[in-house]
C-alpha cells in the first residue's frame, strides 16, 4: 500500500512539471540547411538558393500571411530583410506546427569587390518570427554556413 501511494505521487509530480511544447510565443528551432554552396557567377537560372529550414510552434496558432513575418539576417554582411508566411488559414489552429524552409535570396549580396579571382565567403544567418499578436520568438543562428562564391 506504501509503494501504491508512493508510486502515484510521483506520478503526479513527474506529470505536472512536464514543460508544456507550446507558448503564447512562438517557438523555432533551426533544422537543416537545404544546399550549402551559392555561385554567383553561373547564368541565372542555372543556379539555386540554399533555403533555412526550421520547425515553428504557437499556442494561439495566429501564424498568418497578412500580419506574420519571418526575419532573416545575414551576420556575415549585417543584411537584414522580412518575409510574409504563406497563407496558413486553412492549417492554422491551436497548438500549430510547422516546418518552414526559407531562402536566403534577399539577404545574399555580393560584396563590392574589384572584379578578379574567384572568391568564398563562409555566411551565417539569424531568423526569428513574430506572430499575428506581435510576440516574438525565440532568434536562432544557422549551426551550417553558406558558401557563397563570388568574383
Amino acid at each position: 500500500m506504501r509503494y501504491t501511494i508512493l508510486i502515484i505521487i510521483m506520478s503526479v509530480v513527474f506529470f505536472s512539471c512536464k514543460k508544456d511544447k507550446y507558448s503564447s510565443e512562438p517557438q523555432i528551432t533551426y533544422k537543416s540547411l537545404d544546399g550549402n554552396f551559392y555561385n554567383s557567377t553561373l547564368p541565372v537560372g542555372t543556379n539555386k538558393y540554399p533555403s533555412i529550414n526550421f520547425d515553428i510552434t504557437d499556442a494561439e496558432g495566429d501564424i498568418d500571411a497578412d500580419s506574420a513575418k519571418i526575419y532573416i539576417k545575414n551576420i556575415t554582411y549585417n543584411i537584414s530583410d522580412s518575409l510574409n508566411f504563406p497563407d496558413l488559414s486553412k492549417v492554422s489552429s491551436k497548438n500549430f506546427k510547422a516546418l518552414v524552409a526559407v531562402s536566403i535570396e534577399k539577404v545574399t549580396k555580393k560584396p563590392n569587390r574589384p572584379v578578379g579571382p574567384l572568391y568564398t565567403d563562409t555566411l551565417f544567418y539569424e531568423i526569428y518570427v513574430r506572430d499575428f499578436a506581435k510576440n516574438k520568438s525565440n532568434v536562432i543562428k544557422t549551426a551550417d554556413p553558406v558558401y557563397f562564391q563570388y568574383r
